[in-house]
């Protein structure tokens, strides 16, 4: 009895003899003799040609069955885009691949992986879709980048987001913040030139200019400090105590100076700089209050003695002037007995008279006496 097979059109037909491939059969209906052992494997043409436990090469001899697929081979070295009908399905890898070419167009884009970073024909809109083989690095708006292949340097990286296969070749992006950046030396004890020991707090603020410097330095944040301890203990080794806390801003002026002059080197522009704090021992801060206080009470002594003598000066010329000019001294005596008035709360009246007339024969009698 004959065994039937129908093939659509959207199908085609693998006819196998003994299990090995026989014939390409197009849509069609088929009988099939039971004693010769054959079978049909029916393909979907929107399905990639794939026969399970059988190699492609087995298929590639027939022409007629060749000239409805398209046959792509990837390299180890290659990634190929697949498109059907301009609408991205799927990325090969190394390998063999068929896709029937009849009811669809196919296209490929390849890439050489060897060349990490994505062309510029990949559309971005795809890249979710090739998640795993490929990497992404962002550089900053406030940062430069650098692009190294196998830790060699190959160029510098504006501002942006870029997109590398993960392939043969090892790819790093190292970023440098542009930014004005801050660094801070607290707490450092120092010596003075007159032996005494205090800490201080700096800080220094810098720019990085040329960032491929900065990186070829290993730890440059740590380089820059160093640098700037051995500046200012050179300095304050040459000031005494005195001197050094008058000359806050003339050290910050030589620190500033003296790191400039490694700015090149450092690839990095120092902006700034200044002393935040001189932290001094407790005997010491003893010492000086004790000063302190004792220049004070000098000047505030100096200042009452200077305040006496233009008093006294100044009662002196007075007096000059009185004794010269009866009527002054007239007119002084009334200003006097004027307070005195001021300040009475009661007034009593002895043997009668005029209060006014016994005030003023008192004032009277007193001018006498003086004559």
């Amino acid at each position: 009895m004959f065994k039937k097979v129908t093939i659509q059109m959207d199908e085609r037909g693998l006819l196998f003899r003994k299990g090995s491939y026989h014939k390409f059969l197009q849509p069609g209906t088929y009988r099939l003799f039971p004693f010769m052992e054959d079978t049909v494997a029916v393909m979907n043409m929107t399905h990639p040609f794939t026969v399970k436990g059988k190699d492609l090469q087995l298929f590639t001899h027939d022409e007629k069955l060749a000239q409805e697929l398209d046959i792509v081979e990837v390299q180890d070295h290659e990634y190929v885009l697949h498109y059907e009908d301009g609408h991205f399905v799927g990325l090969l890898t190394a390998g063999s691949y068929a896709f029937w070419n009849v009811l669809k167009k196919h296209t490929y884009l390849r890439v050489d992986i060897r060349h990490p970073e994505l062309p510029a024909e990949i559309d971005l809109a795809i890249i979710p879709k090739l998640i795993g083989y490929y990497q992404t690095f962002d550089v900053a708006n406030h940062e430069s980048g650098t692009l190294f292949y196998n830790h060699v340097l190959q160029r510098e990286l504006a501002p942006g987001k870029y997109y590398f296969w993960k392939g043969p070749i090892g790819v790093a992006v190292k970023t440098v913040d542009l930014r004005q950046q801050q660094m801070d030396l607290t707490g450092q004890e120092m010596m003075t030139e007159d032996k005494v020991t205090l800490r201080l707090n700096f800080v220094c603020q810098y720019r990085i200019l040329n960032p491929n410097r900065a990186l070829e330095i290993k730890s440059i944040d740590d380089q820059m400090y160093i640098q700037l301890q051995l500046v200012l203990r050179e300095y304050i080794g040459t000031l005494k105590l005195d001197d050094l806390l008058k000359m806050k801003q003339e050290i910050a002026v030589y620190v500033l100076t003296r790191l400039n002059e490694k700015s090149n080197e450092f690839g990095v522009e120092f902006l700034s700089a200044g002393v935040k704090d001189i932290i001094l021992p407790g005997d010491i801060k003893d010492i000086l209050n004790t000063v302190l206080l004792a220049e004070k009470k000098a000047q505030a002594n100096l200042i009452t003695r200077r305040e006496e003598t233009a008093s006294t000066r100044s009662l002196l010329n007075t007096a000059k002037l009185m004794d010269e000019n009866q009527t002054l001294y007239r007119l002084k005596e009334l200003e006097f007995l004027e307070k005195i008035c001021d300040k009475i709360g009661t007034i009593s009246f002895h043997n009668g008279g005029n209060l006014l007339q016994q005030l003023n024969s008192l004032v009277g009698n007193k001018s006498m006496e003086n004559q």
